[in-house]
């Protein structure tokens, strides 16, 4: 087997191309192998394949930055540099990480996992290296998986075509980011240009890819530029001859190609290109190679996503972007919302029915966010706008300015990309508009970059800003519901956790932003007071101590801002307060109850003040994560009753 003796990017170009191809089958035998014991990525690095192997075979790495945007798609990077070995770890706690990492690998440059980065990244590397500080001879930026849709890539764009530098830019086009991609600049899921369905698309296609040869000839490029500089010189009637010619080639390339729009930008555009083809990818990059001399260029790659196992190329909805455990044989089963992402789509679906004004809105993820149920009932109001969160935000403000109510369901680590878009656009404007923030807190194997233990200290400061995290699955369901006449006085927002919800009760569910008290004697000389999740092991501990003779309280805050009036006079009563969360702890929850408590009358209890440290925290099980700083059961009752 080839993908036994492959150790580092070297070992690739002793390879023919039809050894490549098989390779490139075995490499997806093995990511379907490895990720169905661990859960992962899939669909996207399925469709990477033949597109690392190439870029691995030109470029010669690290002396060549290979940058990776949406670090999702580099399994087959991580395999070709020596990482084969670490896949029956990946994403487990102390293994392989599922996304680039700079403490793995000489040949990781980033590993932020967040879209739409990496031409920011090039640029700052490209600045560099003609300043003399690196001596990368190529700066290769790697982007798709509908990246391109995000407002910075397009902002990175503009300062690269503006500069001149020399960046090579892979656009990976798979028409698709989580769900299908929302841009009309390419493939929109549809067939693609290697499959024309008409004569005239047969003909048009064939056209393009007539005229791109030539035109990334760089033996073609030398002489274009000898006719310019001729008709330049022409006297009296150069200039007018010139935009001539400018003007036929944009004629042709609107015609036949019309991601042109680079070209507008000051990048040359290369593609489409058989992304699948490993030949023809390489003949792509060795051209762009030569041609980025005049400055940056788009090499415009199409794959299809998933490609190779069934199973993921049937999946229409995300052709299994991520996957739990599962079978390889049969594939994961059909997946669809559960725990609190399951309650939010009810809420949601049963909020939308009664109020006509209710939309949502999302960013790029209709399905993990849970909103396809809602969109298959009222598909005119679920609005999903690519990885634009900064314009999800501003848009939502846009509509509840004109009479609507909307919703933005996004990831809690993702909101912070727009918080300037929440604090100005929103808040300031007290706006109704209701922010449900799945996979808050410790989301576990995805690492850093998606723990999502920030949003509780940054959006308690938010003048006017209600932030609520419930406790259980009817929680959630009624703080939706309540969130609707909240909002009349300005923004909302609800963070919950990724992964399954405790089952409550229907007398077990608060209301409005009130506190509720979960656990009560008078003797009881301690309190918890317990933020969302961490309800559950804060009275497990109660129950403990309790079995030990120590009376706890316990109170589930529900409203993180504003704190409820009588939760604070009640825990003031104690003489130890002990507060949980599963965010961090500087400037968290704990820390304004604390607050709250030393400016209360007469009252001298002991805090102590229980949350996630100021560090990145590495993947690993989210029960691990939470029990190694004190948040479970046995610390919290370490904590209560020491």
């Amino acid at each position: 087997m080839h993908l036994e003796r492959l150790s580092e990017p070297r070992d690739l170009r002793a390879l023919s191309h039809p050894e490549l191809d098989e390779l490139a089958a075995e490499i997806r035998q093995f990511i379907v192998e490895k990720v169905s014991v661990t859960g992962g990525h899939l669909g996207s690095n399925l469709g990477a394949v033949e597109m690392t192997l190439a870029l691995h075979r030109v470029f010669d790495s690290p002396t060549d930055a290979v940058l990776w945007d949406t670090g999702h798609q580099a399994y087959v990077h991580k395999i070709v540099t020596g990482r084969r070995d670490r896949f029956d770890e990946l994403r487990q706690g102390g293994g392989l990480s599922g996304y680039p990492s700079r403490e793995e690998s000489r040949h990781d440059f980033i590993e932020n996992s967040h879209a739409s980065t990496v031409l920011s990244y090039a640029f700052g590397l490209a600045v560099a290296r003609d300043a003399g500080r690196n001596d990368h001879r190529h700066i290769v930026a790697v982007i798709g998986d509908g990246a391109m849709t995000g407002g910075m890539a397009f902002e990175a764009l503009n300062n690269l075509g503006h500069s001149g530098r020399r960046v090579i830019i892979v656009l990976n086009d798979n028409g698709r980011s989580y769900a299908p991609t929302v841009s009309n600049l390419w493939n929109d899921g549809g067939p693609t240009p290697d499959e024309p369905t008409t004569v005239v698309d047969r003909l048009t296609d064939r056209l393009s890819h007539v005229f791109t040869d030539i035109r990334m000839n760089p033996v073609y490029v030398r002489r274009q530029r000898r006719i310019e500089r001729f008709l330049h010189d022409l006297p009296g009637v150069g200039t007018q001859a010139e935009r001539a010619l400018d003007a036929l080639k944009a004629g042709v390339r609107e015609f036949l190609q019309p991601p042109a729009f680079f070209e507008a930008l000051g990048v040359r555009y290369t593609g489409p290109v058989d992304g699948h083809d490993i030949a023809a990818v390489e003949h792509a990059l060795h051209n762009a190679i030569e041609l980025s001399s005049e400055g940056p260029i788009v090499v415009h790659l199409l794959t299809s996503k998933g490609r190779g196992y069934l199973p993921a190329e049937d999946d229409d909805e995300k052709h299994l972007h991520d996957a739990p455990t599962f079978d390889p044989m049969s594939g994961p089963p059909k997946s669809g919302p559960s725990g609190y992402t399951e309650s939010f789509s009810r809420a949601i679906c049963r909020l939308a029915d009664a109020d006509d004004r209710v939309v949502a809105i999302t960013a790029a993820m209709p399905g993990p966010t849970g909103l396809l149920p809602l969109q298959e009932m009222h598909p005119e109001r679920v609005f999903d706008v690519g990885i634009a969160e900064q314009h999800a935000v501003t848009a939502a403000a846009g509509m509840a300015m004109a009479g609507l109510r909307p919703v933005v369901a996004i990831y809690s680590t993702f909101l912070s990309r727009a918080w300037d878009q929440v604090v100005y656009d929103v808040a300031l404007h007290r706006l109704p508009v209701v922010f449900c923030l799945d996979r808050a807190g410790v989301t576990g194997p995805d690492g850093a970059s998606h723990h999502g233990v920030y949003d509780m200290a940054l959006l308690s400061k938010v003048p006017g800003m209600r932030v609520l995290a419930p406790s259980s699955d009817l929680e959630l369901e009624q703080m939706v519901a309540d969130a609707a006449t909240l909002a009349d006085d300005g923004p909302v927002a609800i963070r919950y956790p990724r992964g399954a919800a405790h089952r409550a009760e229907a007398d077990e569910v608060g209301s409005g932003i009130s506190a509720r008290r979960v656990r009560h004697n008078d003797e009881a000389r301690v309190c918890i007071c317990a933020v969302g999740r961490t309800l559950v092991d804060a009275v497990a501990a109660a129950e403990k101590l309790a079995a030990e003779g120590v009376e706890v309280t316990v109170w589930d805050v529900r409203c993180c801002s504003p704190l409820d009036a009588d939760m604070v006079a009640d825990a003031a009563r104690h003489d130890r307060v002990v507060t949980v969360e599963d965010g961090i702890a500087a400037g968290g929850i704990g820390a304004a109850i604390a607050d709250a408590l030393r400016a209360t009358d007469g009252a001298t209890p002991e805090i102590r003040v229980l949350g996630l440290p100021t560090q990145f925290l590495a993947h690993g099980s989210p029960d691990d994560i939470l029990a190694r700083h004190g948040l479970d059961a046995a610390g919290i009752a370490a904590a209560a009753g020491a």
